[in-house]
């Protein structure tokens, strides 16, 4: 009999609720509702059936729909919420745990950046430390020692934005089909990003949930399990400017440059599985260069190789490693510090069941998905599997 911790946890919804680069007359509470009950409706349970709820509005939501008395969590949002509801269900905490994310009403200076993207720190406010330019730095930081160029992110973001262009729901649905050479053509933002090489603005809601197995007898859909899923954090995000070497007191773990190395060791010890057994990569692309940094940090290529490795078609349609399916922070969505890092699981968890819209991967039986990255000080690893552990 198999000894895995969540072998009797299910994700048994989820729901993308609208997205929109702007969503008149909705706020982050009224989205994050319609989330909710949509991935409620998706698992077959309803409000009566939730016992647990994790969200930056869980105590509104506990009040608005109703839930109480319930588990309530307000942990950071995407991998590490999706492990914390496992374990609450492997340990007997929780039943049915509820996951919620969504921004709306927030970005309303338009002529500033957005302000999940500014800086509150009095060291790096006055020298323009946004996001694009700490994520640059990582980058720039690779080139240097790896030769990697600016031909092979645009690679990356052409890939990732024509797989927006064909998703029906994609914010930038339809505005492509995009080149290389049409990404480097954008304007130059934080060298090396130009402007189509970095996440849009905008705002959305999704949710998940997760219950015990046997809670969910008769799904209408494929189940799908977690297999393993870890974090990296090496310090508080946008506050200080990262460098590729940054490191903890041991001088022997990986640098803030492999930043999710550990965790992704850490994922795939617990499922028993390597980086070959992955069908699926949902990968989180705050900027195109990440994903480069991430392919490596994960296992998936050698150090200073990712380069190289996105350029045979091995990251796009039909490829061996197929990344972020739907378009991503770059084309399909990108909801604030919050609805951005459950989507990929929730894509992955699509690719799982067959059901995605667009670009499904035939057979797809384990995804990665991801959130993070080099520029943040962090980054999360899950694998989601078809088969129950």
């Amino acid at each position: 009999m198999s000894t895995h911790p969540f072998r009797d946890v299910v994700i048994a919804g989820v729901f993308n609720a609208r997205q929109a680069r702007v969503l008149e007359g909705e706020t982050s509470l009224s989205i994050s509702i319609e989330a909710a009950l949509g991935a409620l409706d998706d698992a077959g349970l309803d409000v009566r059936d939730v016992d647990s709820i994790t969200g930056s509005l869980a105590s509104d939501l506990t009040f608005d729909l109703g839930l109480g008395p319930v588990w309530q969590s307000a942990s950071a949002l995407g991998v590490p919420a999706v492990v914390e509801a496992a374990a609450q269900i492997a340990t007997g905490v929780s039943d049915v745990v509820l996951i919620v994310a969504g921004l709306a009403g927030v970005y309303t200076e338009r002529a500033s950046t957005a302000p999940w993207t500014r800086p509150n720190n009095e060291f790096v406010a006055p020298y323009g430390m946004f996001t694009a330019a700490e994520f640059a730095l990582i980058a720039r930081r690779h080139m240097h020692m790896y030769g990697t160029t600016a031909e092979q992110m645009a690679t990356i973001a052409a890939t990732i934005r024509n797989n927006g262009h064909v998703h029906p729901t994609a914010i930038y649905s339809g505005r492509g089909p995009f080149t290389a050479d049409d990404i480097l053509a954008s304007r130059m933002v934080a060298d090396p990003f130009h402007l189509l090489e970095c996440a849009m603005t905008s705002e959305g809601g999704c949710a998940l949930v997760l219950a015990r197995a046997d809670r969910v007898p008769d799904l209408r859909h494929r189940p799908v399990y977690v297999l393993g899923g870890s974090s990296d954090r090496i310090g508080p995000s946008y506050r200080h400017a990262p460098a590729w070497d940054l490191r903890g007191r041991d001088p022997d773990s990986p640098p803030n440059g492999l930043v999710g190395r550990r965790a992704a060791q850490r994922a795939f010890a617990t499922a028993g599985l390597t980086p070959d057994d992955v069908d699926v990569l949902e990968l989180y692309d705050p900027f195109s260069f990440e994903i480069i940094r991430q392919l490596e940090a994960f296992g998936f290529c050698g150090e200073g190789e990712g380069g190289d490795f996105v350029m045979d078609g091995t990251i796009g349609p039909g490829g061996r490693f197929p990344i972020t399916t739907d378009g991503g922070l770059m084309s399909y969505s990108h909801g604030g510090q919050t609805s951005q890092l459950l989507q990929r699981v929730i894509r992955g968890v699509e690719q799982l069941r067959g059901a995605c819209a667009t670009m499904q991967v035939e057979g797809a039986e384990v995804a990665l998905c991801s959130g993070g990255g080099a520029g943040a000080l962090f980054n999360d690893v899950m694998l989601l599997g078809a088969e129950r552990p």
